[in-house]
C-alpha cells in the first residue's frame, strides 16, 4: 500500500514540477552589444548537461536489478 501512495506522490510531483524546468525566454540585448561587435544574445539553454549521464545511470541501474531478479529465479 505505502508503494502505491509514494508512486502517486512521485508522479504527482514530476507532472507539477515539470513546468519549472524549461528554458527562459531570451532578454533584451543590452544596450551597445558586446565589445566584440557581435552584440547578439543567446537563444535558450542547452538540456544535456547531464540528462544524457542520468538516463546511462538509469539503464545501468535496471539493468542491473533485471539481472538480479533473474539469478533469484
Amino acid at each position: 500500500m505505502k508503494k502505491w501512495l509514494l508512486g502517486i506522490v512521485l508522479s504527482a510531483s514530476l507532472l507539477l514540477g515539470a513546468n519549472s524546468l524549461f528554458a527562459d525566454p531570451p532578454g533584451p540585448p543590452g544596450p551597445g552589444g558586446e565589445p566584440g561587435g557581435t552584440g547578439g544574445v543567446p537563444v535558450g539553454s542547452p538540456i544535456d548537461g547531464g540528462v544524457t549521464l542520468l538516463l546511462a545511470l538509469g539503464l545501468g541501474y535496471g539493468g542491473y536489478k533485471l539481472s538480479g531478479k533473474k539469478k533469484e529465479e
